[in-house]
C-alpha cells in the first residue's frame, strides 16, 4: 500500500508495473496507419543524394516552400533545431572584405548588395516559414550549462504565477532556435523529455515545463495548438473539479473542447499505434526533388525529423527497442486529435488502496477457511477478475489502472496462506497420527489433518456403528498348536482383517485374542458408517475364504468366523484407568452388537446384523433371522443375515426371502401348521441351512406348550 500511494518505492513492483504497462500496450494497440500525419524524414537515403547534415538552410527554406506551396500541406513541425547562423554561403568573409580591403571598391560593394539576399541563408528560411503554420522545435534541459540559452524560446504558454506550476519540470538551459527564424514562427514547442523511466523507455512525456518563471509547451502540444489557430489552454486542476481550493495540482489541459488527461507535473501517457511504422515516410530528398505525387501530402500533417543512424534520434518504446524519436511527437498528436489518450486520474490512488484492502479482507476472511485446491481456485478467480478490471479500465476508460501491485500482493497473500496451511496441516497431521495412529489406518489419518472437523479424545455421544468378530473354536484350535505356530495363525488371520477393516475406513478398537472390535463415525464422522461396516463384514468373509488354502497348506485347521454389527448411540473417547487408557466405545448399543456375534453360531450364519443396521444400510439385500430377546435387554430386536449388495440379488435369493418371510409371518401369528409346512419344505431344499431345523425344533416346542395370546414373535436368549 505504501508502494501504490507513491510513499514509498519498491524498484521490483515499479518494473513489474512496466512490464504490464507494456504488455497492455502493445496488446491493444490498433497498429493501423495514420493518414493525417505523414514524417519527411532525413534519411540515409537524404544524406547521400543532398549532403550530410545539417543541411544549408536555404535548402531547408526550399523544402518548406515545396511543401505549402507545390504539396498544399497544412501545417509542418520541425523535430531540429536551428541553433547556429549558417556560415556555408561565405557571406561572413565578403562581409569582412568589404568592410576591410574592398571598402572602396565600389564595383565589389554593388555586386555584394545585389547578393546579399541570395547568401543570407538564415533571412531566406526567415522568409519561407513567414505566416506559415510552422512549429519550430527545441530542447531543454535541467542541467546548468557554461553558456544557459541558446537562441530564443517563443512566446510562453502561461507564467508560474500558476500554482501547479511549481510541481513541473523545472529547466535550468535551452538550446533554441535563432532569434530571426523565431520571431517569423508563431509556434514552437520543447522535443526533449525529462521524464524517461529509470529503464531507459518513453512511456510518459511531459507537455509542460517550467523555466525561468515561465510555462512552455512540448513540440507536440504546440502541433495540436497550431492545428486549431492557438486557442487558449484552460488548465483544470482540483479547483475546476469541485475539489478542496488548495488542491491546485494540475489534472488535465482543455483546449477549444479538447480534454488532454496529464497528472500534476504534465506527464501523458504516450498513445502508441504499433510498431515503428505507423505513420507514413518520405524521403526528404524526394520531397526536394518533386518525386512524390502531390495527393499523398495534401492537407497532411508533416512532421520534418530523422532515422539516419548517425543522427540519434532513436529511442526506446513499449511498442519497439529502436523507435525513432520523431515518431513518438506524431503518435502523441494523433492521440491527441483522436481523444485517445490513456491516464491516471488522481482517484484512482484511492481506488487501487481499496483493491488491496480487497483483496487483505478476502485473503484473511477466505483463504485460511478453505481447502488449498479451493484456495487455488479462488486464487485464480481474483487473478482472473483482477486482469479483467484492468483490461476495462485500460480499454473501454482509458485508464491505467496498477496490476503488478494488487497481483503481487494476491499471490504473497495466497503464498503464505499455503506455507503456513502446510506446516498447518503438518503439525494437525502430526498430533492426530499421535492420537489415532494406533486406531486408524494413515490415510484415514492424512483425511483428517484435511478436514475442517475437530479431532478430540474427549468423551461424547455420536451414532456409530460397531463390529465383532470372533475365530470360532479357538480353544480347540490352540491346544493343537504349539505357541510358535498359533501366534503365526492369529498373525495371518488378524493381519488381514485389519486392512479389510481399514480399507473401508474402519477403526480398530481392540484385539481381544482372536477376536476383534472396530467401530465407524469416530474420531471422523461418516454418515455411511453403517453401510461401510457391513461392507467390511461381507469382504472379512471373503478375505478368509481366500487365505483358507494357505492355511491348509501349512497344516492348519479351517477357519470359521463370526461377526456381529449393530447401529446406534454410543459413547466414544478415551476411557480407562490412570495406569492404562484406551479410546474406544461403550453403550447398550454396543453390547448388543457383542450378543449378535455370539448369535452367529446359534443360527448357524457367519455375519448378523442388527434392524438399526439394515435400516441404515439399505443398499444391501438382508435374510430376516429372528426376533430376540438378548440378555440384558427388555426390548426386542430384529435381527438378519446380510446376503450381499441389493443390485447383485439372484432370483432365486429373492424367492427364497420371500418364502422364508411368508413362513415367519405365519410363525408369528401362531398359524404352527403353516409354519411348520413351509419351514419343512425349506429345511429339505436346504439342509445346510441350521435356520430352518431350528424353527421346526421351536414350533414342536410351541404345539406342546402355546406361548400366549399377548406373544410378540420373540425369542429369548438368556445366554451371551
Amino acid at each position: 500500500m505504501a508502494h501504490c500511494a507513491h510513499w514509498l518505492t519498491i524498484p521490483t513492483l515499479q518494473r513489474m508495473d512496466n512490464i504490464f504497462y507494456d504488455l497492455r500496450l502493445r496488446s491493444t494497440a490498433v497498429n493501423t496507419v495514420d493518414p493525417r500525419i505523414v514524417i519527411v524524414d532525413i534519411d540515409e537515403k537524404s544524406l547521400a543524394q543532398e549532403g550530410r547534415w545539417p543541411w544549408r538552410r536555404d535548402k531547408i527554406a526550399y523544402l518548406v516552400d515545396m511543401l505549402f506551396d507545390y504539396y498544399q500541406i497544412k501545417l509542418l513541425g520541425f523535430d531540429v533545431v536551428f541553433s547556429e547562423p549558417d556560415t556555408g554561403s561565405g557571406i561572413d568573409l565578403l562581409e569582412k572584405l568589404a568592410s576591410g580591403a574592398l571598402h572602396n571598391d565600389p564595383l565589389f560593394l554593388s555586386a555584394l548588395d545585389s547578393m546579399r539576399s541570395k547568401l543570407s541563408y538564415d533571412d531566406i528560411l526567415a522568409k519561407s516559414i513567414e505566416n506559415r503554420p510552422v512549429v519550430l522545435g527545441y530542447f531543454t534541459s535541467h542541467k546548468l550549462e557554461k553558456i544557459s540559452e541558446i537562441g530564443v524560446l517563443p512566446k510562453p504558454l502561461s507564467t508560474d504565477s500558476q500554482l501547479f506550476s511549481k510541481l513541473l519540470f523545472t529547466e535550468q538551459s535551452y538550446v533554441a532556435n535563432l532569434p530571426k527564424l523565431q520571431e517569423k514562427s508563431k509556434y514552437a514547442g520543447f522535443f526533449n523529455n525529462p521524464s524517461v523511466d529509470d529503464d531507459g523507455v518513453y512511456r510518459r512525456v511531459p507537455l509542460l515545463i517550467n523555466y525561468n518563471h515561465q510555462i512552455y509547451e512540448s513540440l507536440s502540444l504546440a502541433l495540436f495548438r497550431a492545428l486549431l489557430e492557438q486557442p487558449t489552454v484552460k488548465f483544470m486542476t482540483g479547483e475546476n473539479y469541485g475539489q478542496n481550493e488548495a488542491d491546485s495540482r494540475l489534472e488535465g489541459l482543455d483546449i477549444q473542447g479538447f480534454h488532454i488527461p496529464i497528472d500534476k507535473k504534465s506527464i501523458l501517457l504516450v498513445p502508441y499505434r504499433g510498431r515503428q511504422g505507423s505513420f507514413s515516410y518520405i524521403s526528404a530528398t524526394d520531397i526536394l526533388n518533386g518525386l512524390v505525387a502531390p495527393e499523398q501530402l495534401k492537407d497532411k500533417i508533416i512532421i520534418v525529423g530523422t532515422t539516419a543512424a548517425g543522427l540519434f534520434d532513436s529511442r526506446a518504446t513499449p511498442v519497439q527497442n529502436v523507435y525513432a524519436g520523431v515518431e513518438v511527437h506524431a503518435n502523441i498528436l494523433s492521440g491527441l486529435l483522436d481523444q485517445t489518450i490513456k491516464s491516471r486520474p488522481s482517484y484512482m490512488l484511492a481506488i487501487d488502496l481499496i483493491e488491496l484492502l480487497f483483496i487483505c479482507l478476502v485473503a484473511v476472511a477466505l483463504f485460511p477457511s478453505l481447502s488449498v485446491l479451493s484456495s487455488a481456485l479462488l486464487f485464480a478467480c481474483l487473478v482472473i477478475v483482477g486482469i479483467g478490471f484492468n483490461f476495462y479500465n485500460w480499454i473501454y476508460l482509458n485508464i491505467d489502472a496498477l496490476l503488478a501491485t494488487p497481483l503481487s500482493l494476491l499471490t504473497l497473500l495466497f503464498g503464505i496462506q499455503i506455507l503456513f496451511g502446510f506446516f498447518l496441516e503438518s503439525r494437525k497431521k502430526k498430533q492426530l497420527g499421535g492420537m489415532f495412529g494406533q486406531y486408524i489406518p494413515p490415510e484415514l489419518v492424512a483425511q483428517m489433518s484435511q478436514s475442517d472437523e475437530e479431532f478430540s479424545l474427549k468423551g461424547e455421544s455420536r451414532e456409530m456403528t460397531v463390529l465383532f468378530s470372533d475365530v470360532r473354536g479357538f480353544t480347540t484350535i490352540s491346544e493343537g498348536m504349539d505357541p510358535q505356530a498359533l501366534c503365526e495363525l492369529i498373525n495371518d488371520i488378524l493381519t488381514p482383517v485389519t486392512r479389510v477393516i481399514h480399507d473401508n475406513k474402519g477403526t480398530i478398537d481392540k484385539y481381544i485374542g482372536d477376536a476383534i472390535m472396530a467401530f465407524w463415525g469416530a474420531p471422523m464422522h461418516n454418515s455411511q458408517h453403517a453401510s461401510f461396516a457391513v461392507n467390511a463384514g461381507l469382504a472379512i468373509l471373503q478375505t478368509l475364504n481366500a487365505i483358507q488354502g494357505a492355511f491348509k497348506a501349512k497344516g492348519w485347521p479351517e477357519i470359521d468366523i463370526g461377526i456381529g454389527i449393530n447401529t446406534g448411540k454410543m459413547s466414544v473417547g478415551n476411557m480407562g484407568s490412570e495406569f492404562r487408557i484406551a479410546y474406544t466405545v461403550m453403550g447398550d448399543a454396543v453390547n448388543l452388537g457383542a450378543r449378535l456375534e455370539g448369535l452367529t453360531k446359534q443360527y448357524g450364519v457367519k455375519m448378523i446384523v442388527s434392524e438399526f443396521t439394515s435400516q441404515a444400510a439399505p443398499e444391501f439385500t438382508y435374510r430376516e433371522l429372528d426376533k430376540v430377546r438378548v440378555k440384558g435387554k427388555l426390548s426386542a430386536v430384529t435381527i438378519y443375515e446380510p446376503l450381499g449388495l441389493a443390485k447383485d440379488l439372484s432370483i432365486e435369493q429373492s424367492q427364497l426371502i420371500d418364502t422364508l418371510n411368508e413362513a415367519l409371518l405365519s410363525y408369528r401369528k401362531q398359524q404352527w401348521a403353516e409354519a411348520q409346512q413351509i419351514f419343512t419344505s425349506l429345511a429339505k431344499a436346504y439342509p445346510e441351512d441350521k435356520l430352518y431345523p431350528l424353527y421346526l425344533e421351536r414350533i414342536a416346542y410351541y404345539l406342546q406348550s402355546p406361548p400366549g395370546v399377548d406373544w410378540d414373535g420373540a425369542f429369548v436368549h438368556t445366554n451371551k
